[in-house]
Formats: C-alpha cells, sequence, structure tokens
C-alpha cells in the first residue's frame, strides 16, 4: 500500500470495539487496523491469546524442534490458516520482508522470521492465525453505527499490556469508563 492510499483511511490505528459490536469475534477486541482504503480494511485482532504454542501448529521444513515459545494468538476470523508475525521494536533486527505498518509495529510473513521467533521468543513479536478483513465500505458502516472507537497506535499498549485487560486499558486512556459504554442494536 502506498502513502496516498493510507492517507485516505484510517490505518494505521488501533480500533476498540463497542458493546453494540456482537459479532463474537470482535466482542471486547482491540484491533489494528492495517490498511482502510476504498478497497476494503484489513486488520489484526491484538487480544486473543490461544492456549497454544505457535510451534505446535506450524509447517514449517524442517520442522521446528521448540518444546515452548510464543503462543499463537487469533488475528481475525478470516482465513484462519494464514498466519502473520507482529513485531514491535527498532528496525534493526526485524525482517527485510517485515512491513512497517504503524511507528515501531511491523508486520511479516517471511517464513525465516517466523523460524526465528518460535526459536528465540522475542518480548515484542506475536505469532497470530487468521486476519480480520471488510470489503468496500463495509467498516465505513460500521463506524457510521458506532460499533468502534478509534485511538491512534501504542505498542506498549500492544505489547506490554496483558490480553485480558488491553481492551479496558485502551478505552481508559480514551478518557472513557468501559462500565458506561452503552449496549445498543447489534452491528453485525
Amino acid at each position: 500500500m502506498d502513502d496516498d492510499d493510507r492517507s485516505n483511511g484510517l490505518a494505521p490505528n488501533l480500533l476498540l470495539s463497542m458493546p453494540q459490536l456482537t459479532d463474537p469475534n470482535f466482542e471486547r477486541t482491540v484491533l489494528l487496523l492495517c490498511e482502510h482504503t476504498p478497497d476494503g480494511a484489513f486488520g489484526l485482532v491484538l487480544n486473543r491469546p490461544t492456549t497454544t504454542a505457535a510451534a505446535e501448529v506450524v509447517n514449517l521444513v524442517p520442522p521446528v524442534e521448540a518444546t515452548s515459545g510464543p503462543l499463537l494468538w487469533v488475528g481475525g476470523p478470516v482465513e484462519p490458516q494464514r498466519g502473520w508475525i507482529l513485531l514491535g521494536g527498532s528496525p534493526t533486527g526485524v525482517d527485510e520482508d517485515a512491513t512497517e505498518v504503524a511507528p515501531g509495529i511491523y508486520l511479516s510473513t517471511s517464513l525465516d522470521l517466523l523460524r526465528r521467533v518460535l526459536l528465540s521468543t522475542p518480548p515484542r513479536a506475536r505469532v497470530l492465525t487468521g486476519y480480520s478483513g471488510w470489503g468496500p465500505g463495509q467498516l465505513d458502516a460500521e463506524l457510521a453505527a458506532s460499533a468502534w472507537l478509534t485511538m491512534e497506535t501504542d505498542p506498549a499498549l500492544i505489547f506490554d499490556t496483558p490480553a485480558d485487560q488491553m481492551w479496558d486499558r485502551a478505552i481508559r486512556k480514551l478518557g472513557a469508563d468501559p462500565a458506561f459504554l452503552q449496549s445498543g442494536q447489534g452491528v453485525h
């Protein structure tokens, strides 16, 4: 995606689901919006860890011999067989195939980088499966229906906040009390 496309959309930003977003895939989610153009939008849910080690489900040749390592996270309901590596930090040491999707946040699908992440478990790395996608105008309609709040990306929130606290902390960073957010009609 080039800079002209970015200037027309909300990406990069975080999307915080509102209570009226009743789709169970997005309830109380914090989502990194990576792309938002007239053709659609692409993002990754950031606060849905699984209890499965990523090395257990990744099919690399030769196989990874790690018995521990990072957990697998659910990035969204679309193409759950597709994998992503999300990294936070400086460009030093980040794979050359990684794309900076927000300041200090990189996204890659590199198998070499995946192998290194599985074996070394960097502190600011996530292995995600699936993604969140919207067709033309779909996210805009959800935003108009107040299904999402937006905020600037925050690597500390993404990588240093426990997943079960991320949504609440993000809402509070916007100056709102999550207990006072109103539920309404479902969006999905």
